[in-house]
C-alpha cells in the first residue's frame, strides 16, 4: 500500500517550552486528506454526510502525524456547551456530548472540530496536562474556556503555567450579527460592547470572537494568543461554515486542532 505524506498542521510558538517537554500540538487545515467535492481533503467531521471510510482515513492521518494508533484521537460531539470531559489512558473512543477535553495521560490526543468557531489548545508544560476547547459564540460566552482551565487545574495544572493559543476561526470582518445578538452579550457584561463594529447594514454588527476569546483566557488568567488566521476568508486551507451558508452549499467539512502529551 503506498504511503501518503502526512498533513502539516499550523503550529504556535506560544507552545514552544511545552514542545520541548513533549507535548505535541497542531492546528491542523484542510490540506492533506482524501475528502473530495465539497469536502476537499482533510475532512475530519463524522457528523458531516462525507463518505464515512474518507472520514476515518483522515483521522487516521492526523493521528499518523502524532505518531500514535487512530483509537488514541479523543473528541467530544460538540454541542455548544460549556461542559469538559476528563480523558483517561483507557479512552475507548467514546464521544459524550461536551465541547472540550483535558487530560494528565500520555498517549492520548484530545481533538476538536472546527468550521469557524475557536479551536483551543491549552497546556501546562511543566505538570503535563493538556486541554482543547470548542469555543464558539455560545461557548465563548457560557464559559467553556474557563471550565476548560478550571478541569485541568482538577489535575495538578497551575493557573499561571497554563498557555492557550486560539487557532483558526472566522474573524470580525466576516462576522456579522442581528442587534438580539449584540444585547445578548451586552447584558452579559457591558465591556464586551468593545467586540462589536457597526455593520453597513443598519442594526447590525461585526463580531470580533477571536478578540473576545483572547480576553477571555487572558482574563481568566492564562497566557493566551490568538493566530489571528480567518476560515472563511480562505477557502483553500479551511472549511467554514458561514461561507458554506452563503454559498448556498448542502453540508461542509471539519478540520481539527489537536494537541497530545508524548509516551516515553
Amino acid at each position: 500500500m503506498q504511503e501518503h505524506p502526512l498533513p502539516e498542521p499550523i503550529t504556535s510558538a506560544l507552545f514552544a517550552d511545552a514542545e520541548s517537554k513533549g507535548i505535541r500540538h497542531g492546528f491542523f487545515t484542510r490540506n492533506g486528506g482524501v475528502s473530495e467535492g465539497i469536502y476537499r481533503g482533510l475532512n475530519v467531521g463524522l457528523g458531516s454526510n462525507d463518505e464515512k471510510q474518507k472520514v476515518q482515513e483522515n483521522r487516521r492521518r492526523v493521528s499518523a502525524w502524532f505518531g500514535l494508533a487512530p483509537e488514541k484521537l479523543a473528541t467530544v460531539n460538540q454541542v455548544h456547551s460549556a461542559d469538559v470531559v476528563v480523558v483517561e489512558r483507557d479512552h475507548d473512543g467514546a464521544r459524550p456530548a461536551a465541547d472540550a477535553l483535558v487530560t494528565a495521560s500520555p498517549g492520548i490526543i484530545l481533538g476538536v472540530l472546527s468550521a469557524d468557531c475557536g479551536p483551543v489548545l491549552f497546556a501546562d508544560a511543566e505538570a503535563g496536562i493538556i486541554g482543547a476547547a470548542h469555543a464558539g459564540w455560545k461557548g465563548a460566552l457560557g464559559g467553556v474556556l474557563e471550565n476548560t482551565i478550571l478541569a485541568m487545574l482538577s489535575l495538578g495544572a497551575r493557573r499561571e503555567a497554563i498557555t492557550a493559543c486560539l487557532g483558526p476561526s472566522i474573524c470580525g470582518v466576516n462576522y456579522e450579527v442581528g442587534p438580539e445578538f449584540v444585547d445578548r452579550f451586552i447584558a452579559e457584561n457591558p465591556s464586551f460592547e468593545a467586540f462589536f463594529t457597526p455593520s453597513t447594514r443598519p442594526g447590525h454588527a461585526m463580531f470580533d470572537l477571536q478578540g473576545l476569546t483572547v480576553k477571555r483566557l487572558t482574563d481568566a488568567g492564562v497566557r493566551a494568543e490568538s493566530l489571528g488566521i480567518c476560515t472563511y476568508a480562505d477557502p483553500d486551507n479551511f472549511y467554514s461554515y458561514r461561507r458554506t451558508t452563503h454559498a448556498g452549499e448542502p453540508d461542509y467539512g471539519r478540520q481539527i486542532s489537536a494537541i497530545a502529551i508524548r509516551e516515553d
